[in-house]
């Protein structure tokens, strides 16, 4: 049901200051770049006279979830994978979406987040269309697999459960999904879908509002989004073409959502969420920075990296994809977006920001969708995975084949 515009969002014992949610992006959403968005979130409340304070049961200035994570790989200790849920020491409440295919694994995988301090809001990945997913019956496959789906979901809730009584929380941390509108046109599936998650614990359901097909291509079906919300109880969260405040306010408008999720929107851009902060409550402040701003956050990006990371050269590496998003529309020159490309050290970054005119006003083209689109494709999916929603011999073999690999994930560069 439509959420009253004065009642605070709850997501099970966890409220939002300001509805909205950073989505997990692969080698995006981590520690320092979630910082720099709730930064700007944070900003706005301060702004509007609110709280600022964030705790384990109140997320300030929204929700900002860690990159998706491989459960296998947390069970079996991996460090690497380890390294990604680390948070930053002020974030709370922590947030990290799991994704795997095997019901013991999440659960387990679960349990060790929560127990460690690692998370007090667990979110399953249902949603990714990417091929190396889906092609072994993961992401936005499962949902067709009703009852392995429902069972994932089961064991999840329990994990999060027992992890929370580990930690001594007072409460248990919620968990909830993400998932698509279907495979296709012919299969959409995302009522059935969101029913079962509510049947079987959620506190929320998040709604890419694409088919597995349509990948990031078109536009995003948002009455999808309005017709969940006219048969759930639980808070439905919208997802895809949030680009703006005004984005943001038009989707709620338009589907009654309980929250937006922000994805691509917020590439190169986290003063997004002080723009949706603002828009949410019909205020017109909006941040637009000058191209000596951007320079300024780029650089306190790449710092944070550092920091949070401890090897300068890696940090940077990771940095290169993000400049084409942070300059998008800004007149800098090929040998500067050159430079910024192959970009290896803290010196060499200041070095080619400090050639870029600081005075240069926001332009028009650093507007909009950022980061992959792609087109409509058939999916890629395990042989006879559409001929039945039953769990039948074939698919059983390929989740238990698929349940065993660590790369079953975004962490090998599926992009």
């Amino acid at each position: 049901m439509p959420r009253a515009a004065e009642e605070p969002l709850a997501i099970g014992p966890i409220t939002l200051g300001v509805a909205q949610v950073l989505a997990p992006m692969a080698d995006v959403t981590n520690a320092p770049f979630r910082s720099l968005c709730r930064d700007a979130a944070l900003r706005a409340v301060a702004e509007r006279g609110g709280e600022v304070t964030s705790t384990a049961r109140h997320a300030a200035g929204g929700l900002f979830v860690c990159e998706m994570i491989t459960a296998r790989a947390l069970v079996d200790e991996r460090p690497s994978t380890w390294r990604l849920v680390a948070a930053d020491p002020g974030e709370t409440p922590r947030s990290v979406q799991l994704h795997g295919v095997d019901p013991h694994t999440m659960g387990l995988a679960a349990r060790k987040l929560v127990s460690r301090g690692l998370a007090h809001h667990i979110d399953i990945n249902f949603g990714c269309p990417v091929p190396k997913i889906t092609r072994k019956g993961g992401g936005s496959a499962l949902p067709w697999k009703t009852s392995r789906y429902v069972d994932i979901i089961r064991h999840t809730i329990a994990g999060a459960r027992a992890g929370s009584n580990d930690a001594g929380l007072d409460f248990v941390a919620p968990v909830t999904v993400k998932i698509r509108s279907g495979i296709d046109d012919d299969h959409r599936i995302f009522r059935d879908a969101a029913l079962a998650a509510q049947d079987a614990g959620v506190a929320a359901v998040c709604l890419h509002a694409r088919t597995t097909a349509e990948y990031y291509s078109g536009s995003a079906h948002w009455d999808d989004i309005a017709s969940l919300v006219d048969v759930l109880d639980v808070p439905v969260l919208g997802n895809g073409d949030i680009g703006s405040g005004e984005d943001a306010h038009d989707m709620m408008a338009h589907t009654g959502c309980a929250a937006v999720e922000v994805g691509r929107g917020a590439q190169g851009r986290p003063w997004i969420f002080y723009d949706i902060a603002h828009a949410l409550a019909g205020d017109p402040r909006r941040w637009e920075p000058t191209s000596g701003q951007v320079c300024d956050l780029v650089r306190e990006h790449a710092s944070r990296l550092v920091s949070w990371g401890g090897d300068e050269e890696h940090a940077l590496r990771d940095m290169r994809k993000h400049m084409g998003w942070y300059l998008r529309g800004f007149p800098v020159g090929g040998e500067i977006k050159r430079g910024l490309s192959r970009v290896s050290s803290l010196a060499e970054l200041d070095e080619l920001l400090e050639a870029i005119d600081p005075e240069i006003a926001y332009p028009v083209a650093a507007k909009g969708l950022h980061g992959r689109k792609g087109r409509t494709r058939p999916p890629k999916l395990p042989h006879g995975w559409l001929a039945t929603r039953d769990l039948d011999e074939a698919a059983h073999a390929v989740l238990d084949r698929a349940a065993l690999e660590h790369d079953l994930s975004y962490e090998s560069r599926v992009n």
